[in-house]
């Protein structure tokens, strides 16, 4: 009876592991070997450098009786850039000199010929005793003055309204509750078959409470022409725009009476 092998991969491998105490021995040692071998090239072999000592401090005089330093001070001149940079005269050239002119007045050479005085003559008049008049300012008279154009309130409709012609407006007068001049006033108008105006809306005030109310009314009191294509049947109503144009022919408000606020 033959007993199966199994195979050789399967089995594990129970060798103990090899110990590698040895290389790490050989390797601390080549490196003592080594560090022992740098200290003597380096430190041995090698001479040691030696300190310099610095060089001691010099002090160079000039003295004018040195050839030396002359030469040193004539180098210095010849290359001096402000020196190289500006114009310089040759040395047997002369200078220019302006002439000096002494001033002469006109004069010393020409005399003026020179008025007499007039004969003074003395004031013997006994002085007035009466006193100095007022000054008088030329007043301008009240009619001499223009007249202040009048404005008078007008009233323009919108575009809708020019086929029933011209309004006839009656004669009105407006009275303000504020002393500040009102803005223009619009309003909102429906107007009859019989040119009479039945509705009508404030849209815009004029700032004046008053003289809104008032245009109100003064909006109702304009009539246009009839409407003869409508039978008198039909009610039909033409909207409209109003705008109050007032003018200067509004009264003020009476100082005795406050003005109500808006």
């Amino acid at each position: 009876m033959s007993t199966a092998v199994a195979p050789t991969s399967l089995i594990f491998s129970w060798a103990p592991a090899r110990r590698r105490a040895r290389a790490l021995i050989v390797f601390l040692v080549a490196s003592i070997i080594l560090h022992a071998a740098c200290f003597y090239v380096f430190q041995i072999v090698y001479p040691p450098t030696v300190a310099l000592l610095p060089a001691p401090a010099r002090v160079s005089l000039i003295s004018p009786d040195d050839s030396e330093s002359i030469a040193f001070l004539r180098w210095v001149e010849a290359e001096d850039p402000a020196l190289a940079t500006t114009t310089q005269r040759p040395p047997g050239n002369k200078a220019i000199d302006l002439p000096k002119l002494q001033h002469i007045p006109s004069y010393a050479t020409h005399e003026p010929k020179l008025k007499g005085l007039p004969p003074t003559t003395p004031d013997l008049s006994i002085p007035t005793s009466a006193a100095i008049g007022p000054v008088r300012i030329p007043i301008l008279s009240t009619a001499a003055l223009a007249p202040p154009v009048a404005h008078k309130t007008s009233v323009q409709f919108s575009e809708s309204t020019d086929a029933l012609g011209v309004p006839a407006v009656p004669g009105f007068t407006f009275q303000a509750s504020r002393i500040d001049a009102p803005a223009n006033a619009r309003f909102r108008v429906a107007v009859d078959a019989g040119g009479a105006i039945r509705f009508c809306f404030l849209i815009e005030s004029s700032g004046d409470p008053a003289l809104d109310e008032q245009g109100r009314r003064f909006l109702q009191f304009c009539r246009f022409a009839p409407n003869e294509n409508v039978s008198s049947d039909e009610r039909a109503l033409g909207w409209s725009v109003a705008t109050i144009l007032w003018g200067n022919d509004i009264t003020p408000p009476s100082l005795s009476t406050p003005a109500p606020s808006p």
